[in-house]
């Protein structure tokens, strides 16, 4: 599998999703896994799989000891395995700038020569395609479509690409024709298509010209939360709405900015808050002062790890206003820990959920009747509360694994 993020270390839904999948995958005792990402921290839970660092792996040949090379990637790679890699090198890379090791230096975020990792990245997929054994390439997002079209050149194994957005969700249309045609290639070079909802299957086949039959849903879960009883509401007066994700015009957030206003209008006993960061932020803070609420609305930017789940717990509403969301987790998460959500129709996960309350995404009177609703009387609270978290806690990666094996199944001709 090429990826690109992998937690602990994320910056949105594509890690957590990564992890979940193949944590429910690796259920299958019988499939064993191996994660590319560009830029691994050493803190990776490996129990279930294997992850390898793109940044660790040599693409120019340089002569040197063991032991140097132990002191350098010896905490995230054995040198044994460094020097195995070493022999993959087929190409010449020598262009491209490489450290001491002949290993190319990734930032493992999402940097402004994000084009120029992403073909950094293929480099690396030809030395692992020509060293390493395996039966299906599965490339995750068209960050790693490239890797994954390179390594099916070299082996002439079966590759699958996963989609968990397209340019169109990232733009509102606006598409970047370079991120179009590394996605296209990527889709035209695959043996099957999985996208993460239905929405996102049509727009595969619209948009990029696919065969629906090489294209399967196989929409996301959310990882168990042993512990969801942890997660307690602060005793307060006021009632809290949340909206956490990336501040970009996909997630629409100046419509929950709207919705909070018309909200406020007839009650002042609710509190607003926007979790996260993004290009949208400056002009998310200048229109809450615009409309007068600033007041009632807190900004606490970007969240991580327990904190998401503590703020989604304080939470009485959760919101996903989302103008063009594939699937999307996060409202899984807040219904884990017993909290209303709003999702908007144009979203992946609207699917799947029943116990949800459904908008179109412009549509900010339904959202902000819906907000005054969950907030003001309490039967409808308690019922989303309860029937949510019943519903969410039955949606396993488990179950997504299974459908993806049957996926690599059909490629492999079993």
């Amino acid at each position: 599998m090429f990826g690109w993020e992998f937690p602990p270390h994320i910056l949105g839904g594509l890690g957590t999703a990564s992890y979940g999948l193949t944590r429910g995958m690796a259920e299958q005792h019988d499939m064993e896994l191996v994660f590319v990402i560009p830029k691994p921290h050493g803190d990776e839970d490996q129990s279930f799989l294997k992850i390898i660092g793109a940044c660790n792996v040599p693409v120019v040949w340089k002569e040197n000891d063991w032991h140097h090379v132990n002191q350098r990637i010896g905490h995230m790679m054995h040198p044994d395995e460094y020097f195995w890699l070493r022999n993959g090198i087929k190409y010449n890379y020598s262009r491209i700038y490489t450290n001491d090791l002949g290993c190319i230096d990734f930032s493992g975020r999402y940097p402004d020569n994000l084009i120029e990792e992403i073909s950094n990245y293929e480099a690396v997929a030809s030395v692992l395609a020509h060293q390493m054994q395996f039966d299906i390439i599965h490339s995750h997002d068209w960050l790693t479509y490239p890797a994954g079209v390179f390594a099916k050149q070299i082996t002439g194994k079966p590759l699958v690409v996963h989609v968990h957005a397209t340019d169109f969700d990232r733009s509102r249309g606006q598409v970047n024709p370079t991120v179009y045609s590394i996605e296209k290639r990527g889709m035209d070079a695959a043996d099957h298509i999985i996208t993460v909802s239905n929405l996102t299957r049509k727009i595969v086949i619209e948009k990029y010209h696919q065969d629906p039959r090489k294209i399967t849903t196989v929409h996301n879960a959310v990882e168990p939360l042993p512990d969801a009883g942890s997660f307690t509401k602060t005793p307060r007066r006021d009632k809290v709405v949340t909206f956490l994700g990336r501040i970009t015009m996909q997630k629409g957030p100046e419509y929950f900015v709207e919705a909070a206003y018309r909200v406020l209008q007839r009650t002042d006993g609710v509190r607003f808050v926007m979790a996260g960061s993004g290009d949208m932020m400056n002009a998310m803070i200048n229109l809450v002062a615009k409309r007068g609420i600033a007041d009632r609305f807190h900004f606490t930017g970007f969240l991580k790890g327990r904190q998401v789940h503590e703020m989604l717990a304080e939470s009485d509403v959760y919101i996903m206003p989302s103008v063009s969301e594939p699937f999307g987790i996060s409202p899984l998460e807040a219904m884990q820990v017993g909290t209303p959500t709003i999702i908007s129709k144009q979203s992946g996960c609207a699917e799947i959920l029943t116990h949800a309350i459904k908008t179109d995404y412009w549509d900010i009177d339904a959202m902000a009747d819906a907000i005054y609703s969950i907030v003001k009387y309490p039967a409808m609270y308690d019922s989303l509360r309860n029937l949510g978290r019943d519903e969410v806690n039955a949606i396993r990666w488990y179950d997504a694994g299974m459908k993806v094996r049957s996926i690599y199944n059909s490629v492999l001709h079993y």
